[in-house]
């Protein structure tokens, strides 16, 4: 719809404008409402999944906007749906025709329920505050059961009438669950045989290093999938960074892949110089396997073309002593001219000057 309905932010005071998403039945006009905060894929999901609860079954076809986040390609003859919004269809078993740029008139019937719906609906709201999208989406409802169970004037009957002798019968059944929303991305499986996903690391079989998978997410879970075959199922982490590790996504010990070992990368490392070997042995210890310091060891060698091999080898040496020993301190270090500054002192063999402070020549 057009018209938006202010929501108040009760913490805050913020008004957001919320989106009224409409939907109809063809031949009974029987109405469905509901109000969302954006028109976002999510949202647009949500308002589908619950059209057709509210609807109580499938119909053959859904005729919808060229919503930007539900068809990918708005061509004249063959558009094409987001792969989000395709596998909803493919859930309820149903088609999805979506209309014509710039042509009402393919969706002309849902087009007179909107104009019904602000009349009828958004008009009685338009002096009552709300206060969250669940207030407003109660008071829609109440309303939407008035609008349905009201006789239309040219045909003698109410929507919901005519809903329940033709159109109930022709709907098919609804599957056992609803459609969990879901985002899709494409990722790289990197040597540690692990992708990187929301800020955290999913471990996939070793065999398909290197190559592009593609990535479902739901709230829930995390599914990769390599030539349409699911070939890793994760929880989603709760929290950012960190890996998540199948035991027989591993290879077996001593395999190589690549020609990378923690042997080869160390032995890569002491070309560079002893405190590079030592740093990219603690990068692989300190993980819970060692291939998942792979892609930390790999960069900080990478530095090596940027800054040369002595400067890497004291910067390493530097983030030794202070004790951090990551990627990103290592080329801070570098990037800010540490490794020239003369080192810091140990804190455990350095001795503070202080007059009340015996040094070691008062032992001899």
């Amino acid at each position: 719809a057009g018209h938006t309905i202010p929501v108040i932010d009760p913490g805050t005071g913020a008004e957001h404008r919320a989106q009224i998403f409409v939907a109809v039945l063809g031949a009974s006009n029987y109405t469905f409402a509901w109000a969302s905060l954006s028109q976002k894929l999510p949202d647009w999901i949500e308002a589908q999944v619950r059209a057709l609860k509210f609807f109580g079954g499938v119909p053959k076809a859904i005729v919808c906007d060229n919503l930007k986040a539900a068809v990918a390609k708005p061509l004249w003859f063959e558009p094409s749906l987001t792969k989000t919004f395709s596998d909803m269809a493919t859930h309820y078993d149903t088609t999805v025709l979506p209309t014509r740029p710039r042509k009402p008139r393919d969706k002309g019937k849902v087009e007179g329920a909107v104009l019904i719906v602000e009349r009828w609906i958004l008009a009685r709201l338009r002096n009552r505050q709300f206060f969250s999208i669940a207030a407003l989406n109660v008071a829609i409802a109440e309303l939407l059961d008035d609008l349905n169970a009201r006789t239309m004037r040219r045909v003698g009957r109410s929507r919901r009438e005519l809903f329940e002798e033709i159109e109930r019968p022709a709907l098919s059944s609804l599957p056992d669950r609803p459609f969990e929303y879901a985002e899709w991305k494409r990722a790289k499986v990197h040597p540690d045989y692990h992708i990187e996903v929301l800020h955290g690391f999913y471990s996939v079989p070793h065999r398909l290093i290197g190559r592009q998978v593609d990535v479902r997410l739901t709230h829930r879970v995390i599914e990769i999938f390599h030539n349409h075959e699911r070939v890793a199922l994760h929880h989603r982490r709760g929290q950012r960074g960190g890996h998540t590790t199948i035991k027989e996504h591993m290879p077996k010990a001593h395999q190589r892949y690549g020609g990378m070992t923690p042997e080869s990368l160390i032995t890569r490392a002491a070309r560079t110089g002893y405190h590079a070997a030592a740093l990219v042995e603690r990068l692989m210890r300190d993980r819970p396997h060692p291939e998942q310091g792979y892609r930390s060891a790999l960069g900080v060698l990478g530095l090596q073309r940027q800054f040369g091999a002595d400067r890497l080898e004291a910067a390493c040496e530097r983030a030794l002593t202070v004790g951090t020993v990551n990627y990103a301190s290592v080329r801070s270090i570098l990037i800010t001219g540490l490794d020239r500054a003369p080192s810091p002192p140990d804190p455990i063999t350095a001795t503070p000057v202080h007059d009340n402070i015996r040094g070691p020549g008062y032992y001899q």
